[in-house]
């Protein structure tokens, strides 16, 4: 059992759930966090290891990025997590309070030298977001990250 109490929302179609999770910005429980989300997405049943490790490894770099970047770790701004979850497929998403960002101007790390990947400063999470998930997308304003991840 995890500090944060997800908040479970109407469905929209038969067979899927719906969660929400308020977060306050506090890098210090972003692992609680993560485990909230896994929790929700237990609602069919068990998670294969596989899908567990990436559904932590996108929920963990998401979370922090929202709180570092988004809300700038201002501890008065929150993170909201949805959570969609049907037989086949978890959709995430993260939304900040933060004034958001252009995600095609991330350099892609495959596309970085050896040198440059041991250097960069940024962009590693958004690397491995899109590595792990099967579909990523971004609101307009680019303060929410959408991923959707099979369940098996």
């Amino acid at each position: 059992m995890t500090g944060f109490a997800a908040r479970r929302l109407p469905a929209v179609s038969a067979g899927d759930e719906r969660f929400q999770l308020e977060l306050p910005t506090n890098l210090a429980r972003v692992g609680e966090a993560v485990e909230a989300v896994i929790d929700c997405c237990r609602v069919h049943g068990p998670l294969d290891g596989r899908a567990r490790f990436r559904l932590r490894t996108v929920a963990a770099e998401a979370i922090a990025n929202a709180m570092c970047y988004g809300n700038r770790n201002d501890p008065t701004r929150q993170v909201i997590v949805a959570v969609e979850v049907g037989f086949e497929r978890i959709r995430i998403t993260v939304t900040d309070e933060g004034d958001g960002f252009d995600p095609a101007r991330v350099r892609d790390m495959a596309d970085f030298t050896e040198a440059e990947c041991h250097e960069a400063t940024s962009g590693r999470g958004l690397f491995m977001i899109r590595r792990l998930a099967e579909q990523v997308g971004f609101n307009e304003r680019g303060n929410a990250i959408w991923m959707t991840l099979p369940r098996h």
